[in-house]
């Protein structure tokens, strides 16, 4: 089953939100995927709300920095949304932007070691498990959540180089990928991932891969999306992004799905002018050219 989604830009304001997940929800869209970027807009907070002001959409979260957040607070969030909103909210965990967890005085000497710590206990906590362990970074005593969800939820974890990816195979039930990952980056990463999961013994259900999709579309969209990828640098990495009608854009999406991705999530340029119509667009008239089923 193939699901897009939409993300909500934290360039946007907070007070943006509401409007905005009333249009994915009344278009019928799937998803609506939120960024706790520094130092913007809380994840779970926006989350949160967005799940309140709507009744079907799926909220995701992608991603979390874990050092700025003790896993039993990240757990005792994560549970009461789940609990909130059953099947609704996904909740992602990375190790963060360096340089922003370094203005905070969070930067972590290992980001691998405190996101593998982190994925085992928040794991463990939203499984309902009373956690002592005394990691590197995570250290807990006996701690237990007294409102653990009431089915197990999926972790995701965001990754891009080889190491974090497997360990997102061997430590979380899925894994959430930047809007720089091309289509063979999509396959390199399924490899990688399977490969930690393989080494972990893993065969419960597939491992999700969500993918963010640079999407420009309307007047100017070509000019748009070279100017943000241009901007990030990163004006040499081929296939990157999409510009142009729905066709163009489900093109772009259905190769993905083909080379291992289960949802496709809409990354809007960050000067969009019309956040409301591109996430009208996304549902009404690219997600009916995109197969439901494998």
């Amino acid at each position: 089953m193939t699901s897009l989604g939409v993300v909500f830009r934290p360039q946007l304001p907070p007070e943006r939100l509401r409007a905005l997940a009333r249009e994915a929800e009344e278009a019928g869209l799937e998803e609506l995927w939120l960024w706790e970027d520094c130092f913007l807009e809380g994840g779970i907070s926006a989350a949160a709300a967005a799940l309140a002001w709507t009744e079907r959409l799926r909220v995701g979260v992608g991603l979390l920095p874990v050092p700025l957040r003790n896993v039993a607070v990240t757990a005792m969030e994560a549970a009461t949304l789940y609990r909130l909103f059953p099947g609704r909210a996904v909740v992602a965990v990375g190790h963060g932007v360096q340089d922003w967890m370094g203005q905070v005085g969070a930067r972590a000497e290992s980001p691998m070691t405190l996101l593998r710590e982190h994925l085992d206990a928040l794991r463990a906590l939203l499984r309902g498990e009373r956690v002592t362990t005394e990691g590197r970074y995570v250290r807990l005593d006996g701690v237990a959540l007294d409102w653990p969800p009431a089915e197990v939820p999926e972790v995701l974890t965001g990754a891009t180089g080889p190491r974090t990816l497997r360990l997102a195979g061997r430590a979380a039930d899925g894994t959430v990928l930047t809007a720089s990952t091309t289509v063979d980056g999509v396959r390199r990463a399924r490899r990688l991932i399977d490969e930690g999961r393989r080494t972990a013994g893993r065969t419960e259900e597939r491992h999700r891969v969500v993918v963010y999709l640079l999407t420009a579309t309307g007047d100017g969209a070509g000019d748009r999306l070279r100017a943000e990828i241009e901007a990030d640098g990163e004006s040499a990495v081929p296939g990157r992004g999409v510009a142009g009608d729905a066709d163009a854009v489900a093109g772009a999406v259905q190769r993905l799905v083909d080379a291992g991705a289960d949802t496709v999530v809409l990354q809007p340029t960050a000067d969009e002018p019309d956040p409301e119509g591109f996430v009208r667009f996304a549902a009404e008239r690219v997600r009916p050219l995109i197969p439901t089923a494998d």
